[in-house]
C-alpha cells in the first residue's frame, strides 16, 4: 500500500491544526498563537490524521504481515476478508492506544515547529 492512501489523513491533519490556530488567533487579545493554542491543536491534529488514517494503516499491516500469497488481489482481498471475519469495527483495532499516544505526540510535534518558526523569525527575520 502506498502513501497515497494516507493524503487525505495528512490534508485533516494539517486542516485541523490550521483551523484551530486560526481560532485561538481571532479569540486572541494580540492576535497571536500561544503555547496552550499549539499543544491543543498539535493533538487534536494528531488524533484527527489517525481516525481517518487508522484504516488504511490497518489494512497495510494486516498484508505486510500475512504469509506470501495470503491475499492474491491485495488490499482489497485484506479488506473482503477482515470485514467478512471480523466485521467493520477491525478497522479501529488498537485504537485506544494510538489515540493515547497521538495526542502528547503530535502537540510536541507542532510544539516544536512553532518553536523553531519563532527562532528562524528572530535570527533572520527577512528570509
Amino acid at each position: 500500500m502506498s502513501t497515497r492512501s494516507h493524503v487525505p489523513a495528512n490534508g485533516l491533519y494539517f486542516l485541523v491544526y490550521e483551523y484551530i490556530q486560526d481560532v485561538a488567533k481571532a479569540h486572541s487579545k494580540t492576535g497571536e498563537i500561544n503555547t496552550a493554542s499549539t499543544i491543543f491543536a498539535g493533538g487534536a491534529a494528531g488524533m484527527a490524521y489517525w481516525i481517518l488514517g487508522m484504516p488504511a494503516d490497518v489494512l497495510k499491516s494486516r498484508l505486510q504481515s500475512a504469509p506470501e500469497g495470503t491475499y492474491k488481489h491485495g488490499v482489497r482481498s485484506v479488506f473482503k476478508d477482515l470485514i467478512v471475519k471480523d466485521g467493520p469495527l477491525a478497522l479501529y483495532r488498537g485504537v485506544t492506544p494510538i489515540m493515547i499516544r497521538a495526542f502528547p505526540a503530535n502537540a510536541a510535534c507542532f510544539f516544536g515547529i512553532e518553536l523553531a518558526n519563532k527562532f528562524f523569525n528572530l535570527v533572520a527575520p527577512n528570509f
